[in-house]
Order: structure tokens, then sequence, then C-alpha cells
């Protein structure tokens, strides 16, 4: 349904629109400025991560950017070597170069490849960073990895330049329906050599889900809640989606944890925000989100996922409700989540509106496995309630499906 306010940015400075995608002119103006300067030092960012053998792949909650270098260095925790094991037995491993249970890595969907126990990476694609242990089955080893990443950023300008490409290119996927993603080759690896060209979708969802019954008495409040949001005309327009069961602090925890920006409430505030980041040398990430409405009042809170730039025209966002009941004294969110790909026309008034990946339960979905992820989830289940949404159109026109299902989420 209504995505960010669309024309907000047009106030922060002059856009250049490229391939539909609106960006700062003033950064593409500092890609420019001096072609002859030397990059200014970036400072490293680090990071710490435990892969585990019962999971098949762990988020290390890094993106990645051509001309990053990754420095990674790992350890056994409990039974698990990043070097693999050469006893175990070598059939159909993920990674025919390196040892069972050895310690690999992936950008997005790409060919994974081998980290071992140090490892330098030179990125060359922009993506997600994903490690893992070299397994298609049952793990060669019980136990984890203890990771350290300490990743330097590219130069500012080589990292305008990747996010202008990337805005770009989703915008192309997101307007055009192309269905044709972005082809790169996969990290260059210090001392080795060029792999061959693959194509990097977004990763699949890997939740883990409970089979246990929703208690009867949720079960009965969420069967009352109204199955979809409506605009301030009354139009109905996205459907609710998931739920979260916890306290705000918690709930706005766990969605820090996970990366999802709190959206700006107005404008004027995108206005300040905006020029206060450029200032900084940071990207603005919080645009504003249009106004729905559930139990008759507006969202209590905007949360928007998304890469720089790209923000304008694709994010992953969710709107969040205080449920008027609570479960067992704790308090009940109701959630409505969509996934902007691009542009399209607003039915309502013929002005243009974003436009939603109408297959709406990879957003509910992702949203789940972001949340999962952080730690703050005690356990999540599926609900389907009665009269389900399967088919319907958002209050701008845009068609979307689902199975009906809403991803209940309980928090530690």
């Amino acid at each position: 349904m209504g995505g960010h306010l669309v024309n907000a940015p047009r106030l922060v400075c002059v856009l250049i629109l490229i391939g539909g995608v609106a960006i700062p002119a003033q950064a593409g103006a500092q890609a420019n400025s001096t072609p002859n300067a030397a990059p200014s030092a970036e400072t490293p960012i680090e990071s710490k991560l435990t892969v585990s053998s019962n999971q098949a792949w762990t988020d290390a909650q890094i993106d990645v950017h051509p001309g990053d270098v990754v420095q990674v260095r790992a350890a056994a925790k409990g039974g698990c070597s990043p070097d693999g094991d050469s006893k175990a037995p070598k059939k159909s491993l993920r990674v025919s170069t390196a040892l069972p249970g050895a310690l690999i890595a992936k950008i997005n969907d790409g060919n994974p490849f081998p980290i071992g126990s140090s490892q330098n990476l030179n990125i060359d694609q922009q993506g997600r960073l994903f490690l893992g242990m070299n397994a298609s089955g049952v793990p060669p080893c019980n136990g984890d990895i203890a990771v350290e990443l300490q990743i330097t950023p590219a130069p500012v300008s080589a990292q305008v330049k990747s996010k202008l490409g990337a805005a770009a290119q989703t915008w192309l996927r997101g307007q055009l329906g192309i269905g044709n993603p972005q082809v790169s080759s996969s990290p260059g690896i210090a001392g080795s050599a060029p792999t061959t060209a693959v194509s990097t979708p977004l990763p699949q969802p890997t939740l883990k889900v409970s089979n246990t019954a929703l208690d009867p008495t949720l079960a009965k409040d969420l069967d009352s809640v109204p199955r979809r949001v409506s605009d301030e005309f009354k139009n109905l327009g996205d459907m609710v989606n998931f739920v979260v069961v916890g306290t705000q602090k918690k709930l706005q925890t766990a969605l820090s944890a996970a990366h999802w920006q709190l959206a700006d409430q107005s404008t004027q505030v995108a206005v300040v925000s905006a020029i206060v980041e450029t200032y900084e040398n940071k990207d603005y990430l919080r645009m504003p989100m249009s106004t729905l409405y559930l139990f008759n009042r507006p969202q209590d809170f905007g949360y928007e996922q998304a890469e720089a730039y790209s923000v304008v025209a694709s994010r992953h966002h969710c709107r969040i409700w205080k449920a008027p009941f609570t479960w067992n004294g704790r308090t009940v969110w109701i959630g409505a989540g969509t996934h902007d790909i691009g542009f399209e026309k607003d039915q309502r008034n013929g002005k243009m509106t974003h436009k939603i990946d109408p297959a709406v339960d990879g957003e509910r979905d992702h949203i789940g496995e972001n949340l999962q992820q952080t730690g703050e989830v005690q356990s999540v289940s599926y609900y389907l309630p009665p009269q389900p949404i399967r088919e319907a159109k958002n209050a701008t026109g845009g068609s979307y499906h689902s199975d009906g299902r809403l991803l209940v989420m309980f928090l530690k």
C-alpha cells in the first residue's frame, strides 16, 4: 500500500533520476569531485559471531560492497575446527576444495567459497555475508566456530558508485519485473584465482518454526483482529501478517538488533535527518511512511530496512500497532509488512506511489527470520485465522497474494 513519501527527498536536495531511482545530487558530486585525490582511509568495523553446526548458514549481519576488505579469523568452539576434519567423508560437499566441516562463506545466494581459520577477502560484489560449515547433510562435527570479522570499507567514492549501481539494479528488477538478479563473481580471495560468474538472488528465509498449537486464548483474540489495514479514507489495503508478543522495549531492541530503522514520522524531520547525516557522511535510511490505520488509529511504529540510495525505490518495511488486548499480561503487537520494489500509478488519484512485491508472505517471513537471528525471540509459530486473506488489492490498487497465515513471534 503506501510506502514512504515519494516526494520527500526533493526537499532535501536536488535529485538526479538514474533509471527511475532518486539519488541525492550531493552524493553523486562527491564521487567525482576530486578524481585524482587519494581515497581517505576508512575506519575498520569489527564484529564477532558464532557459527553453529546445527544451522546451514549464519547471517553475519554485514552488508559488503565492492572494494571492501574483510579479514576473517576463526577458532574452534566446542569440537568444530574452522579448518575442517581430514578424516570425515568428503562426499557432496558445498566447497570441494575445503575439508568437511571447514568454515565457508557466501554472499547472498552465490557460490560458497572456503574461509578456514584465517582469510582476507577482497570484495568485488555487493550483498549480505553468510557463514557456514562445509557439509551438505549431517555436519561432521558437533559444536561451534567462533568468528571475528574486521571490515575495512571501500573508499567513499567506490561506496557511492557501488550503491548507485545497486539502486539502479533494484529499481529495474522491481519496476520492469525482469527477474534478472545482479550477476557478479564471488569475492576475490587473496592469492587465489577468480571464480566464474554466478547469479546472486536474495537468500531464502530459514525460519525455525514451532509446531506447537497456539494458546486458545491468544488465538481467539487474534481471530478478532481485522484482516487488513486501511487508509484515511477507509480503503482496505495491506494485510495484517505478523504478531509480536513482548514489551515495547524488547520489541524495539529486537528490531534494532536486526538492523531495522525507525522511520521518520514527518517530511520535516526527514529533511533535518538527511541533512545532518549527509554532513556526518552517513547513509540516510529512515524515509517517512504514509499513515495507515488499524483499530481506528494510525500505526504506533513504522520500521524499514534498506540499502543506501535504493531506499527511495525499494525497502523492506512494516507498520506496527499495539493490540487492544494482552496475553498472560504481556503486550501484543500487530504488524503489516510489505516490500517496496518500485513505482506504479496510484489508482485513487493517478499519482506515483510505491509498488509492493505481490508475494507478501516473503516479507512476513523475512521479518521473522531477521528477528529470530537476533537471539531475542523465544519461539515462532504460524497461525491461520478464520476467513484468511488469499488475494486482495491494497488501497492504491496494487494486487498481492498470501497463504493467509499470521507469523506469531514470542520475545524472550
